[in-house]
């Protein structure tokens, strides 16, 4: 009775030390995820309004980290997530403040002229980087404002103005914010209708002569309006669902494209080529900056994206490159249009 009453008394000491062993394991767990999100605060600037607030924003952290840290133990992923700065907003939350991307009624599928289709597969390069060429403006940050569309519009205006006159200006994405009446602003707005809007209003200005606020201001400065920098004719679209035809125009000129940019994986992301599960829904327009191929043969887009420095690969991503399906990852291929000279 000695021996089985000893047992049972051991027993319940280990059942014990394990808990207690548990618990100091969750201790620990605690303090260094609170200790990881005020050093995440500190690096982003993040301050919030009262202990309420900030205990939220930590359980939302929290979330999110123990989501990247998964992801990435998985392995066999071509991209890696990283606890970037949309680490305490809810994936909801993200997606209202950062995309803004709205499809015109009845868009339609075609384009009337694709003045790229004649180019041959010997006149395209197999590998295209704008940067190289000092095309790209440096990355800018949309702040809480869905004006993603202007950004890419801007974006690929800066990029023919390059390569037509030799002069990289950064141009004025407020302009289009306060003055593209057709758009809505910060509330989200057309590729097609800001193109319209540059053409008909004869150019747009200097970032630095109407600089981005992140707000709509209500009105449009109309003397800062009238002040162009960069001038285009017309725009294009290139045949919706053709990756190849996109290549085409995309060696040529920075090409605007609509993607759906409205998964957890696309919020997080941090580096690689992106092959996640992102759908066709389409909520946030960015631009297509080049492509290539890396050493496993994966091959990628290049893009701009307008969330800062501080996500993705210093504010780029690159994203899967010729998968099977004719909309194209995240159905970028399903809206690209370009400017013309």
């Amino acid at each position: 009775m000695d021996f089985k009453r000893n047992h049972v008394i051991s027993a319940i000491f280990i059942i014990l030390g394990n808990l207690a062993s548990q618990a100091t394991s969750d201790a620990l767990y605690e303090s260094s995820i609170a200790e990881k999100h005020e050093q995440w605060m500190a690096k982003h600037g993040r301050v919030y309004p009262n202990a309420a607030e900030k205990e939220r924003r930590f359980g939302i952290f929290r979330k999110n980290v123990e989501y990247v840290e998964k992801f990435n133990n998985e392995g066999n992923k071509t991209y890696k997530l990283n606890i970037n700065s949309f680490a305490d907003m809810t994936n909801e939350e993200f997606r209202r403040h950062y995309t803004g991307y709205r499809t015109p009624p009845g868009l339609s599928s075609t384009s009337s002229n694709f003045s790229y289709q004649s180019l041959a597969a010997t006149d395209i390069p197999t590998t295209v980087d704008w940067r190289e060429q000092q095309a790209v403006t440096p990355i800018k940050y949309q702040s809480q404002c869905g004006a993603c569309w202007a950004f890419a519009v801007a974006a690929t205006v800066e990029g023919l103005t390059k390569i037509k006159t030799g002069q990289l200006i950064s141009l004025s994405e407020q302009q289009l914010v306060d003055c593209n009446h057709q758009n809505t602003g910060c509330k989200g707005g057309y590729l097609e209708y800001a193109y319209s809007y540059v053409v008909q209003n004869g150019g747009l200005a200097r970032e630095e002569t109407y600089p981005y606020q992140a707000t709509d201001m209500g009105t449009c400065d109309t003397n800062k309006e009238s002040e162009h920098a960069a001038r285009i004719t017309n725009y294009e679209r290139v045949p919706s669902r053709s990756e190849n035809d996109l290549q085409k125009a995309v060696a040529m000129q920075p090409v605007s494209v609509t993607i759906s940019a409205y998964g957890q994986e696309f919020q997080m992301y941090g580096s690689g080529v992106f092959s996640g599960n992102c759908g066709t829904e389409q909520d946030h327009a960015v631009t297509v900056i080049g492509y290539g191929t890396i050493e496993d043969g994966t091959p990628y887009w290049l893009i701009k994206n307008s969330w800062g420095q501080r996500w993705g690969e210093s504010g780029y991503m690159r994203i899967r490159r010729n998968i099977n399906a004719p909309e194209g990852m995240c159905g970028l291929a399903i809206n690209p249009l370009y400017p013309t000279a």
